[in-house]
């Protein structure tokens, strides 16, 4: 009788790597995160499909996608990191506890902030997180007055706070509706104050397009809501455009629109607490992009 074929033992590093690029999104994203190379990282997640004798991603016409083994293998994977996480906090003394008061745009939370906490949970499971979902608008001054200790922001103005990278702000518009084609052109516009507002409204203007602002709101789903109904077209974060709209430009006759500044900010009244310097430096590990 033949006897079954002994599965192989999967290393921690191959499941780091492995929950890192599904976090991440892609290999390129998932390298700083672990310190390695693209291709060492690549690696690694070969060595985790050929124990396993099956594919655990593969490439989608955007990202990596998870195959129906890496779905499977993905919470078991994550339940092990923890673990080991917990067993070296063990050994080397008490993890960190505290409370942390994060401030985030809606537009960067799922796009942005979903892998840091993801990471961050992983390592320092006992602190507490409060989430504050605002426009940078908002969030800046109460940073500055102590209510949260954290915000990722757009920029208002340079060298406010630790520049993480650069998110290119677009044209949005309904296919179905066809709104850049009326003139005056209508748009749905972020609050007095907004950065994206002040932008988008400079640029129409230089370019001397006519238009009026038919929508004023300070919320991401509103904004959505008024261009997929035709009522307008706006001026929003690239990672924020949801699949069913269309990214507008030249051929609209619409002006090229300047990139959002996106810095951490951190408030004086945090500084020296272990929890808040944990996801600061989580922060810059997992959003700082190089040459920014």
């Amino acid at each position: 009788m033949e006897k079954p074929m002994q599965a192989a033992d999967l290393q921690l590093d191959w499941l780091r790597a492995f929950v890192a690029v599904v976090d991440a999104g892609s290999l390129t994203a998932a390298a700083p995160n672990v310190h390695r190379s693209q291709s060492a990282l690549s690696m690694q997640l070969k060595k985790l499909e050929d124990a396993i004798g099956r594919p655990v991603l593969t490439r989608g016409p955007r990202h990596l996608e998870l195959t129906v083994t890496g779905i499977e293998l993905l919470g078991p994977a994550r339940r092990m990191l923890e673990l080991h996480t917990e067993a070296l906090a063990i050994l080397h003394g008490p993890e960190i506890a505290g409370r942390i008061t994060l401030g985030v745009p809606d537009d960067y939370a799922a796009s942005y902030l979903t892998p840091v906490l993801r990471s961050f949970a992983t390592r320092h499971a006992g602190v507490e997180i409060t989430l504050v979902c605002e426009q940078s608008t908002s969030l800046i001054p109460k940073v500055t007055r102590g209510e949260l200790d954290l915000a990722l922001i757009s920029r208002d103005r340079p060298q406010r706070g630790t520049l993480l990278f650069r998110e290119p702000l677009v044209w949005v518009g309904a296919a179905q509706h066809e709104a850049w084609r009326r003139n005056p052109l209508p748009v749905a516009i972020y609050e007095s104050g907004s950065r994206a507002r002040r932008d988008a409204l400079a640029a129409l203007a230089a370019q001397r397009r006519a238009h009026r602002v038919v929508y004023n709101s300070a919320s991401l789903a509103g904004q959505l809501a008024a261009v997929e109904s035709g009522l307008a077209v706006a001026a929003l974060t690239r990672c924020s455009v949801p699949p069913g709209l269309q990214i507008l430009g030249a051929k609209h006759e619409l002006p090229a629109l300047p990139s959002m500044e996106v810095a951490v900010l951190r408030s004086k009244a945090s500084q020296r607490m272990p929890a808040v310097d944990a996801m600061h430096e989580q922060m810059l590990r997992t959003l700082k992009k190089a040459g920014d």
